[in-house]
């Protein structure tokens, strides 16, 4: 990465540029051999105390000392996906928003307060699209008492790494004391080749269905108890289909949901029971529900991976899979 003009290293970034997308060159923690210089690139997000604060693309915060930087500038949005459908963080946000509704939800300006008795973290969480309408501070102590008046710790999904995503945001809720506690990617790619995979596949097991049947709710790992709210999130959405197919007795071996809303086919619930895995089966059930929504208008598709999820990745990326831009839940410390 060039920093250099006439040959020489340049700071050309400032505290006016926070908010933009930078790449910084500093030398390595004093005493360490060799001087080595390391790089940083995200958005600037914080310039003061002679402490520089550079947010990543996957939410991890870079406190760089002023003193140790020798190069920096400001540097274009990160470069649009190769491969795969053209969409805007907002878009997905939406979208991905509508495929699980919550119980209860209220507006505070551009931002949905969410509650579901605590069912999923993305149901009982703030997602902030915008402006909260009043003061930063006046809006999170706002959500702060939402919240513990429903008997919910406080927290909001904020999102990192596309063009449009809250890096600002982050960095203000860290030096406030909410901590994040959870890291997932949304991922998206074309619809058809999900539904024609590059490798033989058996559809014919895989069941589909407008609601979830008792069977499927008991193989849904995150269905706990099965509070009564849980079957009403599960068929929330546009236009849901849920996929099973069936184990021993009254079991599923595998299930897995789709939801479809105008161009985007979201999956979601992709679970295989552990005696029934290497056998082909999470393959099948997005097969036939990408089938699915193709027949229902859909031509792209999107899907969440939680951080360190390996094997969803792997399953994922040899479907044409790949990251947009990732999402945080923070936790307000007192809650």
């Amino acid at each position: 990465m060039e920093f250099t003009a006439g040959g020489r290293l340049e700071v050309r970034i400032s505290p006016a540029d926070v908010g933009k997308r930078v790449s910084v060159r500093r030398l390595g923690e004093a005493g360490e051999p060799g001087g080595k210089f390391t790089d940083t690139v995200g958005v600037l997000t914080s310039w003061t105390n002679g402490v520089v604060v550079i947010t990543r693309r996957n939410g991890e915060c870079v406190r760089i000392p002023e003193y140790s930087l020798v190069a920096g500038k400001v540097v274009p949005p990160a470069p649009a996906r190769r491969r795969g459908p053209a969409a805007s963080y907002a878009e997905l946000a939406r979208v991905s928003a509508r495929a699980w509704q919550p119980v209860e939800s209220e507006r505070l300006g551009d931002w949905e307060l969410r509650a579901s008795s605590g069912y999923m973290r993305r149901l009982n969480s703030v997602l902030p699209l915008g402006d909260p309408g009043r003061p930063l501070d006046e809006a999170l102590s706002y959500v702060r008492q939402w919240y513990a008046a429903r008997g919910l710790p406080a927290r909001i999904q904020a999102a990192t790494g596309a063009e449009g995503t809250q890096e600002l945001l982050c960095a203000e809720l860290a030096a406030r004391g909410w901590e994040r506690e959870v890291s997932a990617e949304l991922h998206i790619g074309a619809l058809a080749p999900i539904a024609d995979p590059n490798v033989d596949v058996d559809v014919s097991r895989v069941d589909l269905s407008r609601s979830c049947g008792e069977a499927w709710l008991r193989r849904y790992g995150r269905s706990g108890d099965l509070a009564p709210h849980v079957p009403k999130v599960l068929a929330s959405g546009p236009s849901v289909w849920f996929a099973s197919v069936p184990g021993s007795g009254d079991s599923m071996a595998a299930i897995g949901r789709c939801v479809v809303d105008g161009r985007w086919a979201g999956f979601m619930a992709v679970e295989v029971d552990p005696e029934h895995r290497r056998q082909g089966l999470a393959t099948a059930v997005m097969t036939a529900l990408a089938r699915q929504a193709l027949s229902d208008g859909a031509s792209a598709a999107w899907l969440q991976v939680e951080e360190g999820n390996d094997g969803a990745r792997a399953l994922y990326g040899r479907m044409g899979f790949a990251a947009h831009h990732a999402h945080h839940h923070y936790r307000h410390g007192g809650a």
